[in-house]
């Protein structure tokens, strides 16, 4: 699903796109494993060809919490928060250049074992 930008006199001055991910039905051991989380980031960043900016920061929730994950990027950044308990994670990537869409469900399988996940792309923007 995408939602509209900006607009005026037809116009959009693109800033932008953003993917927010609703990831489901993980196994509660993946959403506290930080390296199947950075390898799912290192994925990304490989696919839409980032560029990393200082070092990834992790934080570890005690239990039953889940991981917080930050990576900053040159177009922008990468985050996600797992709630282990409900088998959830919640997966931001924003690019401040538009890219093509990466296969979310294939990547989330893969890396977190995700049963479904919900993609929305939000082009960011002003009024040009």
């Amino acid at each position: 699903m995408v939602e509209g930008g900006a607009r005026r006199g037809g116009r959009t001055l693109t800033t932008g796109q953003e993917w927010l991910v609703d990831v489901c039905g993980c196994p509660p051991e993946r959403l506290k494993d930080a390296a199947a989380l950075a390898a799912l980031f290192e994925e990304l960043i490989v696919l839409l060809e980032l560029k990393v900016v200082g070092q990834p920061q992790w934080h570890v929730f005690p239990e039953p919490g889940g991981i917080t994950g930050l990576t900053l990027l040159a177009e922008s950044h990468l985050a996600i928060h797992t709630f282990p308990e409900h088998g959830f994670a919640a997966l931001n990537v924003y690019c401040c250049r538009t890219r093509q869409c990466p296969d979310f469900e294939a990547l989330l399988a893969r890396h977190l074992g995700a049963a479904s996940c919900r993609v929305r792309e939000l082009p960011r923007g002003v009024e040009a």
